[in-house]
C-alpha cells in the first residue's frame, strides 16, 4: 500500500511553533523559613515601592537543597504573589523539594539554561550615585511577648506596647522602646550602633545590651530603677549605664 502526502495543508496558518528561550530573574532561597521571607520582601518592599511589578520569576532552590525543613511550596506561591511577582519554574532544588515544588504547578526549569543569541555587550561606564534612602519605620508590637519568643527589628527601631516576658528578648538595630515591663532580654544597636538606646516602663530586664555590650541582672540596677521604674539604658565607652527616667 502506497503512503498518501499531503503536500498543501487545508486551510491557511494561523500560528507557528519555534523554540524559544526565556529568561527569568531568579529568587534565590537561602532559607526555608516562609516568616524570615515574609519579613526581608515586606522591608524591600516597604523601602522601595514597586520593586516588582509582576515580574515572572524562577525560584532557586540551591541555597536551601540541604535544608532539614520542607517549603510549603503553596504559602510560598501566595507570599511571591502578594508581592506581585508570577513564579513559573524552580530549579535547584533536591528530588523531594523539585516533586512538591513541581506539584505545586511549578515547571521544572533546566538549570543553566541560557538565552540562544547573546547580544553583543554595550561599553558599561560605572558611575556611583549616593542615594539616601528613606528610613524604616519602627517595627511595633502590641502583643505580650512570652518565653522563649524573640522579636528583631532590623535596620530600625522597635517598639513594645506589652508586657516582654521573663525569657523572652526583643532586639533592634535602633533603639528598644518597651511602654510595659521588660522582664527579659533587651539587645538595642544590635548591628553596632553605639548611639542606640533602650527605653522601658518598668526596668525588671535579665539581661541588657547595646552593640554588643551587656549587662545581667548580677549587678545592681541603681536607686530609683531597683524597685521596677522607668529606665533609659546607654552605651558609656565600654560600659551600660542605666538612668531613671522621669
Amino acid at each position: 500500500m502506497s503512503a498518501v502526502v499531503c503536500s498543501d495543508l487545508p486551510f491557511a496558518a494561523r500560528l507557528e511553533l519555534k523554540s524559544a528561550a526565556l529568561t527569568l530573574m531568579a529568587v534565590v532561597l537561602k532559607t526555608a523559613d516562609l516568616e524570615a521571607l515574609a519579613d526581608e520582601l515586606e522591608q524591600r518592599a516597604s523601602v522601595m515601592p514597586g520593586l516588582f511589578d509582576d515580574e515572572p520569576v524562577a525560584i532557586d532552590l540551591s541555597g536551601v537543597r540541604d535544608a532539614d525543613a520542607a517549603i510549603d511550596f503553596e504559602a510560598l506561591l501566595a507570599l511571591l504573589r502578594r508581592h506581585r511577582m508570577r513564579p513559573l519554574a524552580v530549579r535547584g532544588g533536591n528530588e523531594a523539594q523539585m516533586a512538591a515544588a513541581v506539584a505545586a504547578g511549578l515547571l521544572d526549569a533546566p538549570e543553566g539554561a541560557r538565552p540562544l543569541r547573546e547580544l553583543p555587550r554595550p561599553e558599561v561606564i560605572e558611575r556611583f550615585v549616593e542615594v539616601q534612602l528613606a528610613p524604616l519605620p519602627p517595627l511595633v508590637v502590641d502583643k505580650p511577648l512570652r518565653s522563649g519568643q524573640q522579636v528583631y527589628a532590623r535596620d530600625r527601631d522597635l517598639i513594645v506596647l506589652a508586657l516582654v516576658s521573663h525569657g523572652a528578648e526583643v532586639m533592634a538595630d535602633g533603639h528598644v522602646h518597651v511602654y510595659a515591663p521588660l522582664r527579659g532580654r533587651a539587645h538595642a544597636g544590635k548591628s553596632g550602633n553605639t548611639d542606640a538606646r533602650i527605653f522601658c516602663q518598668r526596668m525588671e530586664a535579665q539581661v541588657l545590651a547595646i552593640a554588643g555590650v551587656h549587662r545581667t541582672t548580677d549587678e545592681p540596677l541603681p536607686a530609683g530603677v531597683a524597685m521596677g521604674g522607668s529606665a533609659m539604658v546607654r552605651l558609656d565607652g565600654e560600659r551600660l549605664v542605666i538612668e531613671p527616667l522621669g
